[in-house]
């Protein structure tokens, strides 16, 4: 898979379409709902094992290095489980459900597509966007609303700035109300991942801690594992955070482990450059079957 572009929602679709002519008898792709806009919110599950796990790339707009990621881990895995390779043999027990673009739209609009959306919505963008038509800085989804700051988890205790939809932060008028974050919260519990990971930029950071409780040691243990193979630092969480992201409600929902991983050095309100793909590839390129490995263990 080479990275010599941004990665967009067309390529996503190309390279699906490779990966299940390729891999037909490893690999299994569905949508799992579709976006504001029509776009469809793929899952791709490698393996043949009863147990589990997620890997979420895209909640945000700008960050779609984390697809380019995940799509090259999904490809890279489902290469090696085709032949058979050693230590893809955990995918007979615990299958890895990749979603590699949760939020297409967001992505399209990060990227100055407007494929479908329509003149008078194109520009209620741009007042999101406080009046710019370059949209580098895009966090939200097609309609505004921050992806990561829809779910049920202490929700109703999360800054209420912005007030309306906005390039990011914006929480909604109520959790669960974007179509993406409905998608992806029905299909977890569908698939009762036993883990799962939620890939961001930017800063090299891994956070896995939101009131674990009796499970806080077995899940830092967890990232811990993961720090030392990636390079990157565990988070501290502050006593005072509040929730609202995915890992935060799969945490507190399904009281299992859960890691928010941030790729990438910090570049402020924009997309980490492609220059830094390949740094950050070597980084995480065990991440999803070391995961794999640990949900093993875990009795539920």
């Amino acid at each position: 898979m080479e990275v010599e572009k941004p990665y967009s929602y067309a390529i996503l679709k190309q390279d699906l379409s490779k990966i299940q002519r390729k891999y037909n008898q490893v690999v299994g792709i569905q949508s799992i709902g579709t976006t504001y806009f029509g776009k469809n919110i793929w899952a791709v599950k490698l393996g043949k094992g009863k147990k589990n796990i997620a890997l979420i790339g895209s909640h945000h707009g700008r960050e779609w290095l984390t697809s380019t990621l995940l799509m090259k881990m999904l490809e890279t895995y489902a290469e090696a489980y085709n032949k058979e390779k050693k230590n893809t043999e955990i995918l007979n027990e615990v299958s890895i459900w990749f979603i590699p673009m949760l939020n297409p739209d967001g992505v399209m609009i990060q990227q100055n597509d407007f494929t479908g959306i329509p003149p008078k919505q194109l520009e209620q963008l741009v007042e999101m966007n406080e009046g710019l038509r370059i949209f580098k800085r895009w966090k939200a989804n097609g309609i505004g609303i921050d992806l990561n700051r829809q779910y049920p988890a202490d929700w109703d205790l999360l800054n209420e700035e912005p007030r309306i939809p906005f390039y990011k932060f914006y929480k909604g008028k109520a959790s669960l109300e974007a179509n993406e974050v409905i998608a992806l919260t029905r299909f977890i519990h569908q698939i009762q991942p036993s883990a799962a990971i939620a890939y961001h930029t930017a800063g090299r950071e891994i956070f896995w801690k939101y009131k674990n409780g009796k499970n806080s040691m077995r899940d830092l243990k967890i990232a811990k594992k993961i720090s030392k193979i990636t390079g990157y630092k565990l988070g501290k969480p502050d006593n005072e955070a509040v929730g609202g992201g995915f890992t935060d409600w799969f945490i507190t929902t399904y009281h299992r482990p859960a890691l928010t991983i941030e790729i990438s050095y910090l570049v402020g309100d924009t997309n980490p450059p492609l220059s830094v793909f390949k740094k950050e590839w070597e980084r995480n390129k065990n991440v999803g079957l070391m995961l794999a490995f640990e949900a093993k263990k875990i009795n539920e």
